[in-house]
């Protein structure tokens, strides 16, 4: 067996990756908000942006604790399709499960179809990460831990997404939102701890990119999408606050005698 190191840079990666599942997490919750207060075009908009907060801040997660996972006695490199489909999958799942939110009719049916969906989406995200990793050698699983890890995701999920339903104040989403955050990190390190590699030392070339070469700058990229989203979301008037700008800005002496709102 080789031995893993879960965290070969120290603190370093668990703690930035539990503050990007944070950030991705108080983003989406925040959208979703705006969202349940918006009508037509302008909910769905909120929704796609809740879901690729969520989506992102997962997969930025998963992918910055990796970059602390090295196995003694191998390299270790990554497939870059089935990574990029690792981030696909987390998007489309999140979104169906936020939508299904957004959307659903019966509160009770959609949280659980929402939650059980994205839970199962993030495992399916996870796994579908790990099989991205090439090392010289067979990876195996404990499934106890992989069924812990899951129940773990839909759990998280169902809690992330009730929150969204019944949360509104900012201290309140901000609590929800670190306490998603940590339900995430578990979920990825008891998943993490399920794995078993039995290296076979070669001299060969391992296929892929490593993690510096490719994990690192998409997950600066997407780690810089979601806090420029945060700042425009943080920025944003909420609905609100438009009202009372816009009964602000009312003329009182208007030729009809009533009061108008001026187009905002």
């Amino acid at each position: 067996m080789g031995h893993l190191d879960h965290a070969a840079f120290g603190w370093l990666t668990p703690v930035l990756s539990y503050v990007m599942a944070c950030v991705g997490a108080a983003l989406g919750l925040r959208c979703t908000v705006r969202a349940l207060a918006a009508t037509g075009r302008s909910r769905r908009n909120w929704l796609v942006t809740a879901a690729s907060a969520i989506g992102t801040g997962i997969w930025t997660m998963h992918f910055v604790a990796m970059l602390g996972f090295a196995v003694g006695g191998t390299d270790i490199r990554y497939d870059v399709p089935l990574t990029v489909l690792s981030l696909v999958v987390a998007m489309a799942v999140v979104c169906a499960g936020v939508f299904a939110v957004g959307y659903g009719r019966d509160r009770t049916r959609a949280l659980l179809i929402g939650g059980l969906t994205t839970g199962l989406g993030v495992a399916s995200m996870h796994y579908l990460g790990m099989a991205a990793v090439r090392l010289h050698g067979a990876v195996t699983y404990d499934p106890v831990r992989v069924g812990l890890s899951v129940l773990i995701a839909v759990v998280a999920a169902t809690a992330a997404l009730w929150a969204a339903l019944n949360i509104r104040s900012p201290l309140a989403v901000t609590l929800a939102s670190l306490v998603m955050g940590a339900a995430v990190t578990s979920m990825h390190y008891t998943a993490m701890f399920a794995v078993n590699v039995r290296v076979t030392p070669s001299g060969a070339t391992l296929p892929g990119a490593t993690a510096m070469q490719f994990i690192f700058p998409l997950a600066v990229g997407l780690g810089s999408y979601l806090f420029l989203t945060s700042a425009f979301v943080a920025l944003s008037p909420t609905s609100g606050e438009r009202e009372a700008s816009a009964s602000a800005q009312q003329p009182m002496d208007s030729p009809t005698g009533r009061q108008q709102a001026w187009p905002v």
